[in-house]
This record gives C-alpha cells, sequence and structure tokens, in this order.
C-alpha cells in the first residue's frame, strides 16, 4: 500500500507540474495537513522553483487589504501574468478551517484560469500566516505562477513572519485606525517595504502620512531603499498603479543590486532552522510521554523541584541520551511523521 501511496503522490506533482490546477489543489490539502508525503512533494518540486516574484500583503484588520490585493491582481493580468494568491483568514473554532474565505471579496478573478486563489486558516499561528504556508508559495511558484500574493489575517502587531517568506512587504494601514502608529512601533515598521495609506479619502489620512514619513526619516531602514508611503482608495481604484510602479521599482532594485539573491538565500536558510525546529519539537513532544528519564525530569519542572532551564541544560549537554532517544523513536517507526 506504501508503494501505492508514494506512486499516487508523484503522479500528483506530475500532473501539478503540466497545469493540473485539481492536482495542485490537492497537493496544498496535503501540505496543510502536514502529511509525511510532504518532504517527498517538496523534493520533487525544488527544481521547478525560484522563478515567480512574491509579495507580501499586511496590516491591521479593517485596512481594505483584499481590496487592495483585487485590484494588484487585475493590474497584474493585464499584463499578461498568471497570479497565485494566499489568502489567510482566521480560524473557525468549529471546523478548524478558513472562515470569510477571500475568494468571496475577489469574485472579479473567480473564474480567471490565469488566477489561483487559495484561503487558509491561520491554525492558531501567532505570526499572521500559518504553518503551511512557505510549502504552499513554492507550489504556486512550481506551478508556473509569475506572481504570488499572500495576504496575511490582519492580527496586528504580531504580523512579522510575512517578511520572512517574501520579496516585497507591502504594510497597509487606514485613518481611523487608533492603533496604527502603535502598531508600527511594535514591529510593523521593520517590515515594511512599502507603505500605503488605504481609504485615503477618510479625515487624517494626510496627518498618517505626515507621521509616517517622519517615523521613516528617523529610523531609515537602508541605504538602497527609501520606503515609499503611498495614497490608495482602493475601492475606487485610486492610487494602484502607483502602487503596483514601487513594487515593481522595488523588485529592480532587488535584482540589480544582487540583494534579492541575498534576501532568498536568508530566507530558505531561516526555513531549514525552522523544518529542523519543527521536527525536534515533534519528536520530543512524543519522548516526553514515553522516556522515563524525561518524564521524571518534567514532574519535577511542574512540580516547581527544578527550573525548566536547568531541565532543558541538561537535556541538551547529554548528547548521548539524545541520540538514544531519537534512535528509539526510529526504531519504533515513530519519526516525527517524517520517516522514510
Amino acid at each position: 500500500m506504501a508503494g501505492n501511496k508514494d506512486t499516487d503522490v508523484m503522479e500528483l506533482v506530475e500532473n501539478m507540474l503540466c497545469g493540473a490546477e485539481q492536482s495542485l489543489s490537492r497537493l496544498i490539502t496535503l501540505i496543510e495537513m502536514d502529511t509525511p508525503d510532504v518532504p517527498q512533494i517538496m523534493k520533487m518540486i525544488l527544481p521547478r522553483t525560484g522563478r515567480a516574484y512574491c509579495i507580501g500583503v499586511t496590516g491591521p484588520p479593517g485596512s481594505g487589504k483584499s481590496t487592495l490585493v483585487d485590484r494588484l491582481i487585475a493590474i497584474a493580468r493585464c499584463k499578461g501574468l498568471s497570479v497565485g494568491i494566499i489568502a489567510v483568514d482566521p480560524t473557525s473554532p468549529f471546523s478548524g478551517g478558513a472562515v470569510l474565505g477571500d475568494r468571496i471579496r475577489m469574485q472579479q478573478h473567480y473564474l480567471d484560469e490565469g488566477v489561483f486563489i487559495r484561503s487558509m486558516a491561520t491554525r492558531g499561528s501567532l505570526g499572521g500566516l500559518p504553518k503551511a504556508a512557505r510549502a504552499v508559495i513554492k507550489l504556486l511558484d512550481a506551478f508556473g505562477k509569475d506572481l504570488i500574493i499572500v495576504e496575511t489575517v490582519g492580527v496586528g502587531q504580531t504580523e512579522l513572519d510575512i517578511m520572512k517568506m517574501v520579496d516585497t512587504t507591502v504594510v497597509v494601514l487606514f485613518p481611523g485606525g487608533g492603533d496604527a502608529i502603535q502598531t508600527m512601533k511594535a514591529g510593523l515598521m521593520e517590515i515594511a517595504n512599502i507603505f500605503v495609506v488605504n481609504k485615503a479619502d477618510r479625515p487624517g489620512a494626510d496627518q498618517l502620512v505626515v507621521e509616517l514619513e517622519a517615523m521613516l526619516s528617523l529610523n531609515p531602514k537602508n541605504s538602497y531603499w527609501q520606503v515609499p508611503v503611498l495614497c490608495t482608495q482602493a475601492i475606487n481604484n485610486i492610487g494602484i498603479e502607483e502602487l503596483y510602479r514601487e513594487i515593481e521599482r522595488h523588485r529592480s532594485i532587488l535584482e540589480s543590486t544582487g540583494r534579492l539573491f541575498d534576501q532568498r538565500q536568508k530566507q530558505r536558510r531561516e526555513e531549514l532552522i525552522h523544518a529542523i525546529e519543527q521536527g525536534v519539537s515533534e519528536r520530543l513532544s512524543k519522548l516526553m510521554e514515553k522516556d522515563e528519564n524525561l518524564i521524571a525530569l518534567s514532574e519535577k519542572v511542574e512540580k516547581g523541584e527544578l527550573d525548566p532551564y536547568s531541565a532543558a541544560k541538561d537535556i541538551l549537554s547529554n548528547r548521548a541520551m539524545l541520540r538514544g532517544w531519537f534512535a528509539k523513536l526510529e526504531s519504533e517507526g515513530d519519526g516525527g511523521g517524517r520517516k522514510k
């Protein structure tokens, strides 16, 4: 049965690489479910990745991100580009799936064969993106999308994961949001390549632009790129062309200076570290339920007899013990869902 399953996954990947959208959807589902097939899928698509340009759109709830993305899609399609969208929505407390699917808010593109829209749930992630987002970006890239846009859920101050996955980060704010400047001070100021003040016809828009430009002048991000502050009215399709041009300009500078290559190299390194951390965490969680030594240490920590830091130091410093634990898991055929 295992051989048949491997064959099924290979066929899905091959069909996806040939342009089968249904196979793409099924592969995304496998990745979201974190099945044991994920490493094989990623290995097969690797030669076809690295071609798409990825844009992240983030910001507080109510800033009009979905409408802005909808307008950007329209421009990209007019330029003949194939577009993939990852629209991250809040997680349903009942099903664990995404609610308020952005496909509803992007109806004009739903039947466009050049646009693929996938709503994904955060599933408890505090960074505004689900854990599977990185792998899904790679799938859309391998599928042949020229442009990939990732819209985060809008959780405010913790939306920092996006900069680790995309090439250009657009932070969308709006006048009257109340906590816009505080949100920026908490972290969004550091990740923006482009600031957008959407709903710019509202009172307070000019003041927000002035405050943003003042903060940027006091804390310039880098020497090769001065972060622009743009005004848009996405609902009226105003300022979107200017935003698209700034995205293209940022891409051009990244490519011409070699920084795009360096940036992606750093992201791949962080992805490796993240994958190792996740795998080790999964294995240790299983060991905590089986190994007598770990159970004993855990009980001491729980009772307050030993602090967590000393216990962790004891565990990590005992390499022989760690090797024995992992060998035990592998021999039991329980490699955190990743045994080959």
